[in-house]
């Protein structure tokens, strides 16, 4: 079973002003019409993965990430960690919407997971 990467995303310190300055250069149309005014992004093109921009809260780091779709979060977060990585955040459902997990590589890159 293949697992696709599904979405991308950018934690910004300015999330409406990163917002902005994307839309400009690749005429992205992005959405942060949401109560987390998180910035869906439709990048418009042909198998194209949709991705988001979001605000870096609380002095919290910037980063950039994809989501990998798997079956179950917390069975490929065991298995990040046995393979010497290390979990960053736990299975978290936005209701509504989507459940999440993260886990720091061997590198300390952030990487989430998308339940599918």
């Amino acid at each position: 079973m293949s697992n696709p990467v599904v979405h991308w995303e950018i934690n910004a310190k300015d999330g409406g002003k990163l917002r902005s300055f994307y839309a400009s250069l690749f005429d992205w149309k992005i959405d942060a019409d949401n109560p987390m005014n998180y910035g869906m992004v439709d990048s418009g093109g042909d198998g194209g993965v949709a991705g988001g921009i979001g605000q870096a809260d609380g002095g919290a780091p910037t980063y950039v990430t994809f989501y990998v779709q798997v079956p179950d979060l917390q069975a490929y977060l065991d298995k990040a960690e046995k393979l010497g990585g290390k979990t960053i955040m736990p299975p978290t459902e936005i209701p509504g919407v989507v459940t999440i997990a993260m886990f720091e590589d061997i590198e300390g890159n952030k990487i989430g997971l998308l339940k599918g």
